[in-house]
């Protein structure tokens, strides 16, 4: 018996271990690859089908993974890949692709496996494994905004059904691997460790570029001085990646990193594809409607900037956020994330899926907010899963469901920021000072 009081204080006021404090987002994987596996499997025999269910888009990227791990640099880009991501996408996959090789299972396109291949029961775990980094983020970032133990567990349980879509159904883990990672740098700087938040964000935009959508809104909340040194650092691995497969072969890189091509024939076009560039093959190119919604996500960016310095009627201060000044950073780069959707011209059911991640966790904090955003959340996961090709019939409802997410998590702050006058404080009203750095405690809320 350790008779010490001192010590036995210690050890009472110790953080409990990893596994426990992050229980949710693990049960959440692992319900996620229990349920996902038997769905790919046994679920087509209620339709009448003996053939698994594989998501289409994951096997062109691990063709890509296989051919960097065998140093074919010049085929990165090339058929069957598909990819249009910088490297990074296939970067993540290569360790499931060395087991692959070394089990000597072999590895092509989905009608190239039979109707069971082995090569699923590898991947389909793998891509659920690393697309959880997002979880286990969010759980962190629910913790750091003071969200019960059953708030994160709603939240854990919703985040993974939102997520089936982008791994189990369509294959697309290197969405969930940069958000987790964006998510993780939003935690870095909230602690002020602007270093750390540029490197986790370059990583995030090497793996998936989508995440670019989300730097107007970090940058608001950086000192302009600290700016080049954080666009440096955030943009250095995604340039050494595109540099190298550039060297390799420069016109497959830059033409699939630039036009971004996608077919309406296959996925769902909007309004916006009368005005998309048309390629051949009767696709269209993305590239042009993407720097649309860059630009529009510069707007949330200034609109969000104003707001937190009219609020501390100084440049806002990373050190020491508070959760309503978490809850509103997570809440306009959710905004930001979302305005992809909106000015696409082909559209896929995964690419509503990162904001709807970011507005749970903002929702976390009031029991209301979290369910009413759970349920759109997750009726949007699915609904989005519908075939129709009109440009009107099958944008309209998506965004609308977005949006309304998006109203459900909006905190109580942001709505009285936005109606008085840009979240300036009322007149007459005294100033907030934030406490200068190392003046405020930082709880510990990193993964």
């Amino acid at each position: 018996m350790n008779a010490d009081p001192a010590a036995g204080a210690a050890v009472a006021g110790a953080r409990p271990p990893w596994p426990f404090r992050r229980l949710f987002p693990l049960l959440a994987t692992a319900g996620l690859i229990i349920a996902g596996m038997a769905g790919t499997i046994w679920g087509p025999r209620f339709y009448g089908k003996s053939a698994w269910a594989l998501p289409d888009d994951l096997w062109g990227t691990m063709i890509a993974a296989q051919r960097l791990v065998h140093l074919d640099l010049s085929g990165l880009y090339t058929p069957p890949t598909q990819l249009v991501s910088l490297p990074g996408a296939a970067i993540v996959l290569i360790p499931v692709v060395v087991v692959i090789d070394l089990a000597g299972l072999r590895l092509g396109l989905p009608q190239a496996h039979g109707a069971h291949p082995a090569v699923w029961l590898l991947a389909g775990p793998y891509e659920v494994v690393i697309s959880a980094v997002v979880l286990f983020s969010a759980d962190a970032l629910a913790e750091r905004l003071g969200a019960t133990r059953p708030r994160r567990f709603l939240l854990a349980a919703a985040s993974a059904t939102t997520l089936w879509s982008v791994t189990i159904r369509w294959g697309h883990p290197e969405d969930a691997v940069a958000a987790g990672l964006l998510l993780c740098a939003i935690l870095a700087l909230s602690d002020a460790r602007n270093s750390r938040a540029a490197w986790l964000a370059g990583a995030a935009v090497a793996v998936q570029p989508l995440v670019l959508l989300a730097f107007p809104v970090l940058l608001a909340v950086i000192r302009p001085r600290r700016w080049p040194g954080f666009l440096t650092r955030a943009a250095a691995p995604g340039v050494l990646l595109l540099a190298v497969a550039a060297w390799a072969n420069w016109t497959a890189t830059i033409h699939a990193v630039t036009s971004q091509p996608n077919s309406p024939r296959i996925d769902h076009p909007t309004p916006w594809i009368y005005l998309a560039p048309h390629l051949a093959g009767d696709e269209v190119a993305a590239g042009p409607a993407r720097i649309l919604a860059l630009v529009a996500a510069c707007g949330c960016g200034l609109i969000a900037g104003h707001s937190w310095r009219a609020q501390t009627l100084a440049p806002p201060r990373v050190s020491g956020w508070n959760p309503e000044r978490l809850q509103e950073v997570l809440w306009w780069t959710a905004v930001a994330l979302a305005l992809r959707s909106v000015f696409e011209p082909v559209m896929v059911a995964y690419y509503l899926w990162p904001p709807l991640a970011l507005a749970l966790i903002t929702a976390s904090r009031y029991w209301t907010r979290l369910i009413g955003a759970g349920i759109t959340a997750i009726v949007l996961t699915f609904f989005s899963q519908t075939q129709w090709h009109n440009p009107w019939s099958w944008w309209t409802p998506m965004i609308t469901v977005l949006a309304l997410t998006l109203l459900f998590a909006c905190g109580r702050r942001v709505i009285r920021g936005q109606l008085n006058g840009g979240g300036g404080p009322r007149l007459g009203a005294s100033a907030q000072v934030l406490p200068e750095p190392g003046e405020q405690f930082i709880a510990d809320g990193a993964p």
